[in-house]
């Protein structure tokens, strides 16, 4: 696994913010292509990984139950509604 990705998930980051996911799939997508930065004719399937792992990683959050953890901030919004 990349070191410099960061563990996103609750109580480790209470709140990860957009720009958090976007630099974990950016780092991941980089690790598994090879690329730090893709050659043009790339650069189309480059950006569509980065954005489907960063919507797979904001679902992945948002879905977790992390036992002990704080109440995750999607509940609190809802529960605050």
């Amino acid at each position: 696994m990349c070191r410099s990705i960061k563990t996103l998930r609750a109580p480790v980051t209470p709140d990860p913010q957009e720009a958090d996911i976007r630099a974990a799939a950016l780092q991941y997508v980089r690790k598994v292509s090879g690329f730090r930065a893709p050659a043009a004719h790339n650069r189309e399937a480059f950006d569509a990984a980065v954005d489907a792992i960063a919507e797979a990683t904001e679902a992945l959050l948002d879905s977790l139950v992390v036992r002990g953890a704080h109440v995750h901030q999607h509940e609190h919004e809802v529960a605050s509604a």
